[in-house]
């Protein structure tokens, strides 16, 4: 089974169409990166009904990211198709088979362009309105909510109060968190893949370890304890930094390369993206032996992550306890890897020896 999926530049869903710019949109401007990921992936020994899902870059069009298309290959499939899960927007590739025997490698190759996205914080102060378009307070509110591993109360609160005693107004409550978290997180390189966030459990232990998605988890669940609405973002980095950082960044094979993101809500601002996890990457990956916080590269990073993503990166989503279309399973805590079910069971994302997946991305000249 073979799909091609156009999607319009400015659709919150995918919309078959022509190739190129849909509806007469004008050409990227110059300062946009177009890149081409193809993920390639085979369940090692399916066994009975065999399930597939495999995120999809978001649809929806902003000034950072546009998905312009989605090819996929499923041989022997009975069902493939372009999935929105409800509640966070999830996209992601169905895949079903009946028969073990037919099961086959599945191809899905995505067109994403990105630009830079830096917001400039002293807006606010200068009065101006212009700067983002505003949410409205419904759809904030799935963003203040508590999920499953993000707890918005006990500890959690708590812990943000602390932080935040005395500041007002979301970026002043960001702020602090940010720098907080900057300060009292570690990167563990033992957490498998990029951890669980389970934020609630890292409070009561104590131990503030971990990955992106536990190290960025932990600011978004502190802020949304504080009212501040906040999320992660679910992606892959696709190129090499042009910022000086090997470590942030990836080209050629990135099927280790996923990341998660963090973004806060502010009036008259919008959303601001922040990366407290990638400052803690910098100190323990960019040299050897390591950075120390005071080293003038990693000060460098942490200024600039307050507000700013580098988008040699894609986002896929930004869901929490996802509900994967026709699994009876618990609901999966994020949708970053690609996820598989056979014989009833689901298949462990990390483990190559009974899931085998590549994922290359490149950058297509302008």
């Amino acid at each position: 089974m073979r799909r091609r999926e156009f999607l319009m530049l400015s659709a919150a869903v995918p919309v078959a169409a022509v190739a190129g710019f849909p509806n007469g949109e004008a050409p990227l401007p110059p300062d946009w990166r177009t890149f081409e990921l193809v993920t390639s992936v085979e369940v090692a020994s399916p066994l009975g009904r065999t399930q597939l899902w495999l995120p999809v870059p978001m649809s929806a069009s902003s000034n950072y990211q546009r998905l312009i298309s989605a090819d996929y290959d499923a041989p022997g499939a009975v069902r493939a198709q372009l999935v929105m899960v409800p509640g966070y927007d999830v996209q992601l590739l169905n895949v079903e088979w009946g028969d073990p025997a037919a099961v086959g490698r599945v191809t899905l190759t995505h067109r994403v362009a990105t630009c830079d996205r830096r917001v400039d914080l002293g807006a606010a102060g200068r009065g101006s309105t212009a700067v983002a378009a505003s949410e409205s307070a419904g759809a904030l509110q799935k963003y203040l909510r508590a999920t499953a591993l993000l707890p918005t109360d006990g500890i959690v609160r708590a812990t943000a109060e602390r932080i935040c005693a005395s500041k007002h107004g979301e970026i002043d409550k960001a702020r602090a968190i940010y720098e907080w978290v900057v300060e009292n997180t570690a990167r563990d390189p033992k957490t498998p893949g990029c951890g669980m966030g389970d934020v609630g459990s890292m409070l009561k232990s104590g131990y503030l370890g971990g990955k992106c998605a536990d190290i960025n988890a932990l600011f978004v669940a502190l802020a949304r304890s504080v009212d501040t609405p906040a999320r992660d973002a679910y992606g892959i980095r696709v190129a090499d930094s042009r910022l000086g950082y090997k470590s942030l960044g990836r080209s050629g094979d990135v099927s280790k390369a996923q990341h998660c993101r963090a973004e806060f809500y502010a009036q008259d601002m919008g959303w601001i993206p922040v990366d407290p996890a990638d400052v803690r990457k910098i100190m323990l990956e960019e040299v050897p032996g390591g950075l120390a916080l005071a080293d003038p590269r990693v000060q460098a990073a942490r200024s600039a992550l307050f507000g700013s993503w580098e988008m040699n990166w894609v986002a896929y989503n930004h869901g929490h306890d996802v509900v994967l279309p026709g699994s009876s399973r618990p609901p999966v805590p994020f949708l970053m890897y690609p996820n598989a079910k056979t014989g009833g069971e689901l298949v462990n994302s990390l483990d190559p020896t009974t899931f085998r997946y590549e994922i290359y991305a490149r950058e297509l000249a302008a």
